[in-house]
This record gives C-alpha cells, structure tokens and sequence, in this order.
C-alpha cells in the first residue's frame, strides 16, 4: 500500500471529521502545540511531531471502546505511514494497547497526553484563566492534591517523566511553554492577551 504523508491540513481536516467537541479538539490542538515545542527543543521535526499531536485522539470521540484501535485503521486508510501510525498506538500503552513507546517522539507524547489535561484544569481555577501568567508551581501544587482533575492519570506522568529522564518541574515547564503558543487557540490566553500577572 501507497503510504502518503499527511499535511496538517489533512490532520486536522480528519480530526475534526471524527470530533465535533471542542474540548477534545482544544486537547487536540495543545497537544500539538507541545509536541511542536519539544519537537524544536531537541532539533526533530516539529511537523511530524506535531500531526502526530494533533490526530492522537482521533477516535476517542466516536469510538471510546475502541480508542487508539480504530484510529490505526482509519489513519491506515488513508495511507498514513507506519511510524506516525505506530507512535499514536503507543500513548495509549499499557491503557488501551501493548505498544510500548521506544522513540522519544512516542515518550513524549504518552508523557504529555495527561498533562496537557492538568494544566488546562490548573489554568482554569487561576483568576486570569490563563497559561500566559503560569508558573510550573502552579501545576506542581496542584499535582500534589490527588483529589484536583482526579481523571488526570499521574502514574502515566510520572512514567513517562522517568522514560524521557526528565524531572517533573522541568517537565511542567516546557508543556506550559508549548501550551503558551496556541494559548489563543484553546481557550487559555486568559481575559486579557498581555500575558501579565493578575
């Protein structure tokens, strides 16, 4: 089989074929964002990661019990290539499939999957509803109260922390980074767009 490597525009015309929330299309879109900036921080190619980023949930809207299964056969309809295929399998290892993630491309998207999540829900509560003003304790205190975004699976976290050999701090730091860049895009560029401290 021909396989065909996806613009980003076809990404995202395929996730929004298969998504019409837009809370998951926001998680989409953050996710791509910080693949994107891990992407340019360790010179890979920010394209790739970031199409990779941006369709990982592509099922999840409309086939919930079949996550991350039916992406694979969709994505391989369309020709997609193995490793983009393969790398939206593995962030959902040891969840929904026994995909282990091997290349740091993998790592770092399972890694920040779920912690794309926390900072929205930690973004959310802060007066100017917004990453722009964030500081990497912000998350850190409120990754230490389980009962905050319960839903938030932090031993996927940790794992994937001690898989890329990074410390959370540092970690919560470069997922806001990325977050920052599309802040306008879901959502979280507050009420005002300065970015100053409330």
């Amino acid at each position: 089989m021909n396989t065909h490597v996806p613009t980003r525009e076809e990404a995202f015309a395929l996730l929004t074929e298969y998504n019409q929330s837009k809370s998951l299309i926001n998680h989409a879109l953050a996710v791509e964002g910080v693949m994107r900036y891990m992407a340019r921080n360790r010179g890979e190619d920010e394209e790739k990661w970031g199409i990779i980023g941006l369709v990982h949930d592509l099922d999840y809207e409309r086939y919930p019990e079949q996550h991350c299964r039916k992406t694979k056969e969709i994505l391989e309809a369309h020709g997609w290539p193995e490793d983009y295929i393969r790398a939206v399998m593995s962030h959902g290892w040891g969840l929904v499939t026994d995909v282990k993630p091997e290349h740091e491309m993998e790592k770092v998207l399972y890694t920040i999957d779920e912690l794309t999540g926390l900072v929205t829900a930690v973004a959310l509560v802060r007066p100017s509803k917004s990453v722009l003003d964030m500081k990497p304790k912000s998350v850190t205190k409120k990754w230490k109260d389980k009962s905050f975004a319960a839903g938030v699976n932090r031993d996927v976290i940790q794992q994937g922390a001690d898989m890329l050999g990074m410390e959370l701090t540092e970690l919560f730091a470069d997922v806001i980074a990325g977050m920052r860049e599309v802040a306008d895009k879901i959502g979280l560029a507050g009420e005002s767009e300065s970015g100053g401290a409330e």
